[in-house]
């Protein structure tokens, strides 16, 4: 379906800017705030949901999981990265396992953020190739 196609990039190209350069002090100067919790909280959410379809469903060939996995693992990754930010910010319970997770996340955000970016221009320039 083109429409998971290109909800794919546009969710990848925007978990790509929120995990890479989203902070703070993110969207100073734009109508809205790119910091505010519930967009990140809606956008690791639906993209998790886009990742789920686009593995169920490739846009190209009749190769049913492996035609768009990195864009697929991608959406994933990073919706399961802001799940996990929202899920830390507002829970009150402590677990040593959940701390060394959010080390890890924290370590390789900005990596995880330009492999989504990357997913994203790669999916949208070579739409026909395999694995993208």
């Amino acid at each position: 379906m083109l429409q998971v196609y290109f909800l794919s990039i546009f969710l990848n190209g925007l978990l790509g800017y929120l995990l890479a350069f989203g902070k703070d002090d993110a969207g100073e100067g734009w109508p809205f705030k790119f910091n505010s919790e519930t967009l990140w909280l809606i956008t690791g959410v639906l993209s998790g949901i886009t990742g789920v379809l686009k593995i169920l469903s490739p846009v190209t060939g009749n190769v049913p999981v492996v035609g768009d996995l990195v864009p697929a693992l991608a959406n994933l990754a990073g919706g399961f990265i802001l799940i996990f930010e929202f899920y830390r910010r507002h829970s009150t319970i402590s677990s040593t396992a959940a701390d060394r997770l959010g080390e890890l996340i924290e370590k390789n955000r900005k990596l995880t953020g330009f492999i989504c970016l990357g997913a994203a221009a790669l999916h949208f320039i070579f739409s026909s190739v395999l694995f993208l």
